[in-house]
């Protein structure tokens, strides 16, 4: 009896092991945008944190304050990799609720 219930656990396991691969795979093919300053300064992250795509509109380059520009460069790529990670961390907590494993992951 007791070998029964553990392949029905083992097979639960691996189930629950490819939909979590999955699930990466689809995390990983994610784009997450972002702006600052308006809309001046804008970036697309890929779901395995590479920048993709930075666009900065004209405006936003003034010779005489580069530091503002940088500011907002890293206000959009940071916002666009906090975007991700919440996706990331959400859609894991669905699947481990799912699992009924709670906070395991």
């Amino acid at each position: 009896m007791g070998g029964a219930n553990m392949q029905q656990l083992m097979r639960q396991a691996q189930k629950m092991q490819e939909q979590m691969q999955q699930m990466q795979l689809d995390l990983d093919g994610r784009t997450y945008e972002a702006a600052a300053g308006g809309g001046m300064v804008k970036v697309k992250i890929s779901g395995i944190r590479e920048v993709l795509e930075l666009t900065i509109d004209p405006q936003a380059v003034d010779p005489d304050d580069v530091e503002m520009l940088q500011d907002l460069v890293l206000a959009a790529v940071n916002e666009a990799l906090r975007k991700g990670e919440e996706t990331r961390e959400a859609e894991m907590a669905k699947m481990n609720a799912a699992a009924g494993l709670g906070g395991l992951f």
